[in-house]
C-alpha cells in the first residue's frame, strides 16, 4: 500500500503564493506519472497538472503560467508551486499516482479576495 501525504496548504490573499508538497512512501514513485487534482466545494475533482517520470509536464489552461509542477525522485516528493493565486483557485488539492490509483488525503487551499 502506497501512502501519499500532502502538505503546504493554507489561507493566502489573492496574488500570493503557496507551495504544496506530496511525500510518497515508496521509491517506486520515480516510475510513475504523478498529478495534482483539486476539488472546489460542490464541484467535481479536476486535474490541475501532471508530470511524467521523465519530467514532461502538462497543465490545465487556467493555471498555465502561474503554477509549476515538479518532482524530486531522490526524495520521493512531488511539488506544486502556485503563484499569483486567485480566489477561484480555492479548493482541496490532492496528490495522485493515478496509474496505480493512489491518492493523498488532500490539503486545503483558500485564497481570499
Amino acid at each position: 500500500q502506497v501512502q501519499l501525504v500532502e502538505s503546504g496548504g493554507g489561507l493566502v490573499q489573492a496574488g500570493g503564493s503557496l507551495r504544496l508538497s506530496c511525500a510518497a512512501s515508496t521509491s517506486r514513485f520515480r516510475l510513475y506519472t504523478m498529478a495534482w487534482y483539486r476539488q472546489a466545494p460542490g464541484k467535481q475533482r479536476d486535474l490541475v497538472a501532471s508530470i511524467t517520470r521523465d519530467g514532461n509536464t502538462n497543465y490545465v489552461d487556467s493555471v498555465k503560467g502561474r503554477f509549476t509542477i515538479s518532482r524530486d525522485n531522490a526524495k520521493n516528493t512531488l511539488y506544486l508551486q502556485m503563484n499569483s493565486l486567485k480566489p477561484e483557485d480555492t479548493a482541496v488539492y490532492y496528490c495522485a499516482m493515478t496509474e496505480a490509483n493512489y491518492w493523498g488525503q488532500g490539503t486545503q487551499v483558500i485564497v481570499s479576495s
